[in-house]
């Protein structure tokens, strides 16, 4: 009798932790999936890595009153400009995960920076959680109209005939004009001698002045100029033609593999809670998927790209991995 009933006192035991554990495993879930559906409760921050009236922060100002409507919340865009992005980068990936805190990161926070400065104190790829690419951009290759190029062809000939002669401004050291360039030189093999400025701004001064040849800017700043005709635009740096700018060729059609552009795309800090990730996912999309936005961002020389978190993710550990072996073949050096 006293056997069966420490069977069954086992039994009864066995039973209680077996509950409890399933609380302690169940609660967090619940709690979590709770908070999730609850999501966003309060205003959302959107840190910018860049200045008030960059393009990063005009592009982030139309997401944030996108994702405004479509979250029922405000999102308030929060500049943290400065050190080439990483101020503002660092600040984000330190941020509380609770989905409160969102981050605007680009080809140059994200995939460039972190390679290229050796004190950069946040990684792109452990310290944050994707939510999606929101848009790409793309280069325009473009000369002073000194220079007797009409074609990517003909830039291509007078490189290998003037060589170190021919000056390629940029924007810095390690931007996206600067890299465009070089991918350029590796795949062409013409030796144009690199011109940095100190800003993107400069640079355009730089080459409608002629004290440089040609640039590899964005879309959007070569635009103006290539208008008003103080600048010829040979081609562009996308994969296919731009349907803004279908005139243009692709550098590709004279180079075939040629690519090249930056992007931009928000991310939260590591950790976050994937049905939140999941909730910011769908909200932004639903914001950005409309006419208005698309017809922003192709003024601006953009494309809308919209992805998964997923698909965020293995483009960003592409980015890094290609930015970094053509900062190691071009051998350059942050200033």
């Amino acid at each position: 009798m006293r056997n069966e009933e420490n069977v069954k006192a086992m039994q009864d035991q066995w039973i209680r932790r077996t509950i409890t554990g399933c609380v302690l495993v169940v609660t967090p879930f619940v709690a979590c999936t709770v908070l999730a559906q609850t999501y966003p409760a309060k205003t959302v921050r959107l840190i910018v890595p860049w200045s008030a009236g960059s393009g990063t922060d005009l592009m982030a100002r139309s997401l944030a009153a996108k994702m405004s409507d479509a979250l029922g919340q405000q999102v308030i865009v929060d500049n943290r400009g400065g050190a080439g992005a990483i101020i503002g980068s660092e600040l984000a990936a330190k941020a509380p995960p609770d989905g409160y805190t969102a981050y605007i990161g680009g080809s140059v926070s994200m995939a460039i920076s972190p390679v290229l400065y050796s004190k950069v104190s946040y990684d792109p790829v452990k310290d944050f959680a994707p939510v999606t690419l929101v848009s790409q951009f793309f280069n325009a290759v473009s000369v002073h109209p000194s220079v007797p190029a009409r074609t990517v062809k003909d830039l291509i000939a007078i490189g290998r005939a003037r060589g170190s002669e021919l000056l390629m401004g940029s924007a810095g050291n390690g931007s996206t004009s600067h890299l465009a360039g070089e991918l350029f030189k590796k795949m062409t093999r013409v030796n144009m001698t690199h011109v940095p400025y100190k800003s993107g701004g400069q640079l355009v001064v730089g080459v409608v002045s002629g004290e440089s040849h040609l640039s590899f800017s964005p879309v959007s700043t070569a635009l103006t100029h290539m208008k008003t005709g103080k600048l010829r635009t040979l081609a562009v740096t996308a994969p296919k033609r731009l349907p803004s700018l279908p005139q243009l060729p692709t550098v590709a059609e004279t180079v075939p593999g040629y690519e090249f552009g930056g992007w931009q795309a928000v991310f939260l800090p590591a950790g976050a809670n994937p049905e939140i990730v999941r909730r910011l996912n769908a909200g932004i999309l639903k914001g950005i998927n409309t006419p208005e936005f698309r017809d922003y961002l192709a003024k601006e020389g953009s494309e809308l790209v919209g992805s998964t978190p997923d698909a965020l993710a293995t483009f960003l550990r592409a980015e890094v991995t290609k930015n970094a072996e053509l900062i190691r073949s071009a051998g350059i050096k942050s200033e």
